[in-house]
């Protein structure tokens, strides 16, 4: 178990957000840009402040912290187009997933050895894995706690995981968040479903955060109790919320301020590799992210066994039986991996899926993945 360093994290962040605009110039000018390239008539002089630091960065400027594939000096690229948005210092952001992959994802944000970088923010596996609550992670990669597993992927980060978001209803969760306090580990509650005695456990244990409030929970709850409710009236609490006109309403944001007052408010991002670029489809990990020309974010839906099936629906059945019959196991993985990677079952764009799971089939079939069957090039979303 690698110690962590002492870092000592502000109170409160102020993010530089689509509401802040900066001028081009010292002393302003006809326009003003603001973070991702969009203009706007000049209202105000530019103004000096210090670096904004954010809390939760999954990634910037198409680079994905979550993507194996990433390399040290793409973190680069992305730590220098953050810093053109006035964020100077942030936690880079790896949100569930198994160890191995967490662990090289987490050994290349290392080796960019950015003093940019104060360290990781562990945001799950040790998550609710319902429908709403879970947010963008997949269900399969969130898990119950332990303190060898979190032991293990500090060890991968060398003991610079800073900030851990877990559900406290998940089982193992409460005693690893007084190992997490213990060991200097700043604890977070977020992508939960627990009832209000759950989270009042979770403050007892030692957390002192809550992820993006607001966020990560059901779309539906009840009127009262429920977990927005009582994070909001934990004093012990400080929120971070997410401000970018999308994940929460100007009127929420401003009955959510109130409540917990400006001192007990972190603003952050939550950017993804979407962030700072024009519409179309980034990774987050083993996701695809859609993004529209408003910046809001989709999650493409995601491949699996069934999606399998249907993709090769309307296939003769022969066809359908070499398929599958005749592919190795790590063939029938990889297909599935790269239809998640590329989005392949995509219910807006059939025809574009058609074209993903024909090319993927046939790079396989060219790498000797698929034994036999050439047919197997020929299958088709339907």
């Amino acid at each position: 178990m690698h110690a962590p360093t002492d870092v000592s994290l502000p109170r409160r962040h102020f993010l530089a957000t689509p509401l802040i605009a900066m001028a081009h110039r010292i002393g302003g000018s006809a326009h003003e840009s603001i973070p991702g390239g969009a203009t706007q008539a000049a209202t105000s002089k530019r103004f000096r402040h210090p670096g904004f630091l954010d809390l939760q960065v999954n990634g910037f400027a198409g680079v994905d912290y979550n993507e194996p594939e990433t390399t040290a000096d793409r973190i680069l690229d992305s730590v220098s187009a953050l810093r053109r948005s006035g964020v100077t210092r942030f936690l880079a952001t790896l949100i569930s997933q198994p160890l191995d992959r967490f662990s090289q994802c987490a050994k290349t944000v290392l080796a960019a050895r950015s003093n940019a970088i104060l360290g990781i923010h562990m945001e799950g596996p040790y998550i609710s894995p319902e429908d709403g609550a879970r947010g963008a992670h997949r269900r399969e990669d969130t898990s119950p706690a332990s303190i060898d597993d979190f032991r293990r992927r500090q060890d991968a980060a060398n003991g610079t995981i800073r900030l851990v978001t877990v559900a406290p209803e998940v089982p193992g969760v409460l005693e690893l968040i007084g190992y997490l306090r213990t060991n200097g580990v700043h604890v977070a509650i977020g992508h939960t479903a627990a009832t209000p005695k759950q989270i009042q456990d979770g403050i007892a244990a030692g957390a002192t955060l809550s992820t993006h409030l607001g966020n990560g929970c059901a779309q539906m709850l009840p009127r009262h109790p429920n977990v927005i409710w009582e994070q909001l009236a934990a004093d012990a609490l400080t929120a971070s919320m997410i401000i970018d006109g999308h994940h929460l309403p100007p009127s929420t944001v401003k009955a959510m301020v109130r409540a917990k007052t400006p001192s007990r408010v972190v603003l952050v991002t939550d950017a993804t590799a979407a962030a700072g670029q024009p519409p179309g489809d980034y990774k987050l990990g083993a996701l695809m992210v859609h993004v529209d020309d408003t910046g809001m974010r989709e999650i493409v839906q995601r491949a699996d066994k069934k999606a399998l099936t249907v993709a090769l629906k309307g296939a003769s059945e022969e066809i359908r039986t070499r398929f599958f019959s005749n592919m190795s196991k790590r063939a029938t993985e990889m297909l599935r991996e790269e239809m998640e990677v590329l989005g392949a079952v995509r219910l807006r764009d059939v025809e574009k899926a058609q074209q993903d799971i024909v090319s993927i089939a046939r790079k396989l079939e060219e790498e000797g993945l698929i034994v036999t069957g050439a047919a197997a090039g020929e299958a088709y979303v339907v």
